[in-house]
Parts: C-alpha cells; structure tokens; sequence
C-alpha cells in the first residue's frame, strides 16, 4: 500500500474507522459494501501500510474533571535545529499539552493544553513553559467554547484519482 493510491473501498473504510474505532468488521464490510473477509485483508494492510496508525477513545475532558483548554502560542529566542528538538521533547514529557505544532510566522509553537483547572494551567505556564531553556514569550488564550472538534482527516475532500497517499510519512511534532 505504501505509496499507492487508495481505491473508493479504501476511503470508505477509513472514513467509517475514523467515525467509529470499535465497529465490528462484519458491519464495517456491510457499510463499505465488500464481504468481511476481505474487508478485514483491508484493514490490516492499511495499518501495516501505516494508514491507521492506532485507534483510540474519545474522551470528555469536562466530565473527567478538566475544566481548562488552553493555546500557548511560544516564541522561541533560537530557531536552530537542536533547539528545536529540545522544545519539541520538553513538551513531549508534559502531560498538560496535548497537542503540539511547530509554525512559521511570528509564534514558533501552538500548543494546546488541558487542565483540571486554572491553577493547573498557571503553574505549568510559569514553571515549566516560561522558565523553560529557549523560551522568549508566552502568549495564551483561554477556549471560552469549542465550536466543533473533528479529529482525524477530511477523507471525503480527496478523490482517489489525485495525488497518491504517502503512508508512514509525517512532520515532526
């Protein structure tokens, strides 16, 4: 599968994956419209292709106690490799930011952070972000709301005759 491209079956495979993790393989075949078993050939050569890199629950953040999302959007004083990696492995360790991304423009990270609540959040930002080696600023902003949350990709946006799909290949974070 590496590097070839996704046929309609396919697409639709991973589509309904990423709706629902823990559909049965019977009920997968029946929606994408192939019989199980080689419904199921399909699904372990997309994961070993590294199509699907692993399945997961979704959890709510609210009813577990954290009551705190966060953006950090971090400047860093150098933009040299080496300290990039250091960053990046810093908030690896962290279990308060969830998600990390490095940017171009003014801000050099965004990260996303969820806390039990404002003093959590507080504490990490003063002594573990800003105090960290490299850091030049801190800015953050509060959700007040999340409007809508789609984890996973647009599968549907792309056709199976553009470009072909790179498995295994991804951006460091």
């Amino acid at each position: 599968m590496r590097q070839a491209r996704l046929d309609q079956t396919d697409r639709r495979i991973l589509s309904e994956l990423q709706a629902d993790g823990r559909i049965t393989n019977v009920e997968l075949a029946r929606k994408v419209g192939i019989s199980a078993p080689p419904c199921l050939r399909r699904v372990r050569a997309l994961e070993e292709a590294g199509f699907i890199r692993g399945y997961a629950a979704l959890l709510d953040d609210r009813a577990l106690g954290f009551d705190v999302t966060a953006f950090a959007m971090v400047g860093l004083h150098s933009q040299a490799e080496a300290d990039l990696v250091a960053f990046e492995q810093r908030v690896r360790g962290s279990p308060i930011v969830r998600d990390c991304y490095m940017l171009s423009g003014e801000i050099d990270f965004m990260l996303k952070c969820v806390a039990p609540d404002l003093t959590a959040f507080q504490e990490f930002i003063i002594h573990e972000l800003t105090a960290a080696p490299n850091v030049a600023s801190v800015k953050t902003s509060l959700v007040i709301r999340a409007s809508k949350h789609d984890p996973g990709v647009p599968i549907e946006i792309v056709s199976a005759t553009e470009r072909p799909a790179r498995a295994g290949k991804r951006p460091r974070t």
